[in-house]
């Protein structure tokens, strides 16, 4: 993630057993210091053949295969709550729901002011409750039905595990969160699909971890546990574990 990541040794690999507890809640990094738990996070981006998870557009998602998005799916099953931010929802109109389960994970939002527009599909479609984190102090419009949190995305996490029993979290961006989580050192678990068939160039769209700028604060160590090409759609889909 941006240059200041360094992930395992490339090459193909058969997966092998998680050696972190998915099931579970982290204590580590700077949140471990507080003695309070956290989720395990999980993200999951698309980048092009250049290292873009958008054109400089941020055109919404949609240019990967079909395969890619029963990835996607597959993944939010897996998730106690799943977390996006405001920019990423209204481009793509996420409803971030899994469509024909009966478990549906809470659906968490991170906006700066939380004028978010009650139209979104993510509040009319059926699903688990919406939670909104609000991380500047703004007087922002209600939303019906919406559970509203304000301070910072570590005490969030902290609420999500104490409150509301979430063991995993899983992230779908934008590139702006995930930078987030990264300086936080929070991401336990990277999905990645490079779409070796797209390049969209432009100094200023967006990375994996937002429009590219300054490296993060330290080196963030990931092995490859998953390596999974598919010549017939130009993709490759791979699972990044945090060494810890």
């Amino acid at each position: 993630m941006n240059g200041a990541t360094a992930f395992g040794k490339g090459g193909m690999r058969c997966p092998r057993r998680n050696r972190y507890p998915l099931g579970g809640c982290a204590r580590r990094s700077g949140l471990a210091e507080s003695g309070m738990p956290r989720p395990w996070i999980s993200t999951n981006l698309a980048i092009s053949a250049d290292g873009k998870i958008s054109d400089v557009g941020n055109r919404p998602s949609g240019w990967t295969s079909p395969a890619d998005h029963e990835r996607l799916v597959s993944l939010r099953r897996n998730a106690d709550a799943l977390m996006v931010g405001r920019g990423t929802l209204e481009k793509d109109r996420m409803s971030l729901r899994v469509a024909g389960s009966p478990k549906q994970p809470l659906r968490c939002i991170v906006s700066r002011t939380g004028g978010i527009s009650p139209d979104q599909p993510v509040f009319h479609a059926d699903g688990g409750a919406v939670h909104l984190l609000v991380t500047e102090a703004t007087a922002s419009p209600p939303l019906p039905g919406v559970t509203v949190h304000r301070g910072n995305l570590a005490s969030f996490f902290e609420t999500l595990a104490a409150d509301h029993g979430v063991k995993r979290l899983h992230c779908e961006g934008g590139g702006q969160l995930v930078r987030a989580l990264a300086e936080l050192d929070v991401i336990d678990e990277f999905h990645l699909t490079i779409a070796g068939h797209t390049v969209f160039g432009g100094a200023a769209a967006p990375t994996a971890t937002g429009v590219p700028g300054t490296f993060l604060p330290a080196g963030r160590s990931f092995s490859l546990e998953r390596f999974e090409p598919d010549p017939s759609t130009g993709e490759c889909f791979l699972t990044y574990l945090r060494k810890r």
